[in-house]
């Protein structure tokens, strides 16, 4: 359980891939996720699809201290995902990110920090690519910093290309490069931190892509990148270049400027040297 254990601590802003094998490890995942929350002092919302919510509850509750007092109080909260991702059985993207939103607004108003999610993934098993089409579009969430999810996948229900896709397009997932971003408050654009490769680099597309709407200058603050290969640096000129020119700024230490040289993508973006005035 070394891996489950990595992975359910996330830090708010963190969207991760869990695959899983079987009742017990997805349980114990649910066990460890929800205390990990309520220690955080975040809004922990469970998402349920092959078990129902009250059933969840009925198994869970006496594994977890003080489980019964938490939901009472608002900091725990279990849901179907019919009632969260759904409407008129067709997947509803801005029925989740309002619920999401509005579980942020309860979270505040009780003094909690954030919204701590756990979500059964099989309710996409029907169909894997816009699921992860739809994991890919929500990564633009996280940069706000007050959500953390955990997507749960079943490798007894999803097939080894369906959890492959859905790992590539979340920034985090066991066995792949770390990626966390968040947005630049005010001011458009993105402070990335961790490391960029082959693994994630599809939810390092997906966090980009927003930018490219953006009309003035926007500012990518990658000097805490531990690393970036060619590939998913490549993707910061794609970018640049769907944007008008010059109006792209990259800041960056001297590795990952000399990767940017190496491709040609000073060409097209302001490349400005972490620490330089």
């Amino acid at each position: 359980m070394h891996l489950v254990g990595s992975v359910l601590d996330p830090d708010l802003g963190d969207h991760v891939c869990l695959p899983f094998d079987g009742e017990r490890e997805r349980m114990a995942a649910t066990r460890v996720f929800t205390m990990n929350g309520l220690r955080r002092r975040t809004k922990v919302v469970l998402i349920t699809h092959a078990d129902s919510p009250e059933r969840t509850r009925d198994w869970l509750a006496p594994l977890v201290p003080g489980f019964a007092d938490a939901e009472s109080a608002g900091q725990v909260e279990i849901l179907a995902c019919a009632d969260t991702h759904f409407t008129d059985g067709c997947l509803d993207p801005g029925r989740v990110r309002c619920g999401l939103s509005d579980a942020n607004d309860r979270a505040r108003k009780h003094g909690q920090h954030g919204v701590y999610a756990l979500i059964d993934a099989s309710w996409g098993m029907r169909d894997a690519p816009g699921q992860a089409a739809f994991e890919a579009a929500v990564n633009e969430l996280f940069g706000q910093r007050w959500l953390a999810a955990v997507c749960q996948y079943d490798r007894g229900l999803f097939p080894r290309e369906a959890i492959d896709r859905a790992a590539a397009v979340h920034p985090i997932a066991p066995e792949q490069a770390l990626l966390r971003f968040a947005n630049n408050g005010s001011a458009p654009g993105l402070r990335v931190w961790g490391d960029i490769d082959l693994t994630n680099r599809q939810a390092f597309a997906s966090v980009l892509a927003p930018l490219e709407k953006e009309p003035g200058e926007v500012v990518i603050d990658a000097s805490g990148l531990d690393f970036i290969d060619a590939g998913s640096a490549q993707l910061l000129t794609v970018t640049a270049m769907a944007r008008p020119p010059g109006s792209t700024t990259v800041v960056c230490g001297d590795a990952m400027a000399r990767v940017l040289r190496l491709i040609g993508a000073d060409a097209f973006v302001t490349v400005r040297r972490a620490g330089d005035v």
